[in-house]
């Protein structure tokens, strides 16, 4: 850069003349202005100004325009639902997969529809009473003994689910050897649903899952769900749950019943939790369990009432019921008449 007063030839960037102390920035030519169209980030309205071409010798194509000026810098894209964020994996690789525990579905008003029929859960949380509303020859599955009313188009059929050794299965894990089947004839009708004992109901909407069940606490379900009785082995009958398990499979609507109110639990990956077994209603089945002693020694375990106790680890969701039957059983014993010799 030279000094346009004194002639000195001056460094570039300076803003003085170290020879003549006269300002540079004054005679700096101002920038040329950009084009009407172009603001900052990108063009208004219509393409970039085109600078003009060379001439090209006859027989040759000419070279692509350039652009006079660069091109607005496209935003990145905004990331897809659902990506875990900062603290993860970078946007643009997915995230690391890792088998979790859907968990439960529980509609907050207490109703909703299955495969051919609506239901509502009444009488919250002491006294439930589950009422289905059938669609015109849809049907509900439901265990002997669990009706309180019906409509009179409603056909009520009872059979061996499984045949003779399903219903000697049944019978093993605690619950009727016989289901009952309910379908509306010749119009909608009405199936109210209800446990033996006092408590709550619980609505599961299960999608593609699977749920171990307290055999006591089935109460109804969709027909499209597949219910099976397992072997649970020699842990089960001396935690108090019997030889068997009810699993329950598929995507529908599940009726589950309890004594006393329902808390829910949910555990994380790894995450242990120690649950009483005469509390539990059911678990969800990416959940691993085990039964062990309440306490570290037997009498210790014993002396403290608990006993036998199953300890989960997650992920999964467990359903546990506020009340004990078998506990209240024996509060109640001493004021059952006795038979005197």
């Amino acid at each position: 850069m030279t000094c346009p007063q004194c002639g000195a030839q001056a460094a570039p960037g300076v803003k003085f003349c170290s020879t003549c102390g006269s300002s540079l920035n004054a005679f700096s030519p101002p920038p040329p202005p950009p084009p009407p169209n172009y603001q900052p980030g990108g063009y208004s309205v219509g393409a970039p100004p085109q600078p003009p071409q060379p001439p090209q010798a006859p027989g040759y194509p000419p070279p692509p325009p350039q652009p006079a000026y660069p091109p607005p810098q496209a935003a990145y894209p905004p990331p897809p639902p659902g990506y875990p964020g900062a603290g993860a994996q970078p946007y643009g690789y997915p995230p690391q997969q890792q088998q979790q525990g859907r968990g439960i579905h529980l509609d907050a008003d207490a109703s909703g529809q299955g495969l051919g029929f609506t239901y509502e859960i009444q009488h919250q949380p002491s006294f439930s009473l589950a009422v289905v509303q059938l669609q015109p020859e849809q049907s509900i599955l439901a265990e002997a003994g669990a009706m309180v009313s019906m409509s009179a188009n409603v056909e009520l059929q009872s059979e061996m689910k499984g045949g003779f050794f399903g219903a000697l299965k049944r019978a093993a894990g605690g619950e009727s050897a016989f289901v009952s089947t309910f379908t509306a004839r010749n119009g909608p009708g009405e199936v109210c649903f209800a446990p033996g004992s006092p408590g709550d109901i619980a609505a599961l909407e299960l999608s593609n899952q699977s749920f171990f069940v307290q055999s006591s606490s089935y109460l109804a379900g969709d027909a499209g769900l597949t219910v099976d009785t397992r072997w649970g082995g020699a842990k089960n009958f001396f935690g108090g749950e019997g030889l068997f398990v009810m699993q329950v499979s598929g995507t529908g609507l599940l009726l589950l019943s309890s004594f006393g109110a329902i808390h829910r639990k949910k555990l994380g990956p790894g995450e242990r939790y120690v649950v009483d077994t005469g509390h539990l209603v059911a678990w969800e089945g990416t959940t691993q369990y085990t039964l062990r002693k309440a306490a570290a020694g037997f009498w210790r375990s014993m002396m403290s009432g608990e006993g036998i106790v199953s300890e989960f680890v997650g992920p999964g969701e467990i359903l546990i019921q506020t009340r004990n039957l078998e506990a209240f059983a024996g509060l109640m014993k001493p004021f059952f008449p006795t038979q005197s010799s």
